[in-house]
């Protein structure tokens, strides 16, 4: 797709890499819509993007009905998005015996219905001019499982399975679907998630991590190039290949080398 002169909507635009998409979008022509949830964040990536900003909305992604309220105003203001970023997501990286029933339920809201919500609210729009991009954000907890993070890996699969299934559906339109995986993003996520990270399995920690900004520039490539899977970095592509080839050895060096409960007292 050629972005020049698109409009492109970002969920999680907030801060991170929703941020940085928004800013590269920016960069490659596009009026950006930004959504999230904090507003002072998002007046702030306004306010870097400055002409490119076609409108911010500070919203909970996860309430179905917010997301149709600012979908109608944004299709009768602005027209239906040309590419939709679905970026929102949240998650500590928890045993299933440490996750209360909230927060199993907020952590499947966001990524997956907080992504299905905005994509339901303007398919029908793209459908219709029969072009567009939906690009869902994930990571590559939805192809792979290590001890510690349960209910944050089943909500990421959740996410592959929703795009592989929203490709199929689209399979004979316009409109182009990529999934963005990729392994540790150097963000604010970390220091609001405390305990997550020492969760890291230790052959992850092995493969780079990769700046906000290279996973913009991925994900608008991946757009440009109508990518069907984008992941990032090199040595994380090379891990899906092995994975690919030798699933059961991968496996078990992720809950080999993953974090393990604290022996009791």
């Amino acid at each position: 797709m050629e972005l020049r002169g698109k409009t492109a909507l970002v969920t999680g635009a907030s801060s991170g890499i929703g941020a940085a998409t928004a800013r590269e979008l920016a960069r490659a022509g596009c009026r950006v819509i930004l959504l999230a949830r904090r507003q002072r964040e998002l007046d702030r990536v306004a306010a870097s993007l400055g002409d490119r900003t076609a409108a911010v909305h500070a919203l909970d992604l996860t309430d179905a009905d917010a997301v149709t309220r600012v979908a109608r105003r944004i299709s009768a203001d602005l027209g239906t998005p040309d590419v939709v970023v679905n970026n929102a997501g949240a998650g500590q990286w928890k045993f299933v015996e440490e996750t209360s029933p909230a927060e199993a339920v907020q952590m499947m809201a966001a990524p997956y219905f907080a992504g299905f919500f905005v994509t339901g609210a303007f398919l029908p729009g793209m459908l219709a001019r029969n072009s567009g991009h939906i690009v869902n954000v994930s990571s590559a907890a939805s192809r792979f499982v290590w001890p510690g993070a349960t209910a944050y890996t089943a909500a990421r699969w959740a996410v592959r399975g929703f795009t592989e299934a929203l490709r199929a559906d689209l399979a004979r339109t316009g409109i182009g679907v990529t999934l963005f995986e990729s392994g540790v993003v150097a963000t604010e996520y970390w220091a609001s998630n405390p305990g997550s990270r020492e969760r890291v399995p230790g052959i992850g920690r092995l493969i780079p991590e990769v700046t906000p900004e290279e996973a913009a520039r991925a994900i608008v490539r991946g757009v440009e190039r109508n990518r069907k899977l984008v992941v990032v970095p090199l040595m994380m592509r090379l891990t899906y290949l092995q994975h690919a080839l030798f699933p059961g050895i991968v496996q078990w060096l992720m809950t080999r080398t993953g974090y393990r409960r604290p022996l009791s007292a």
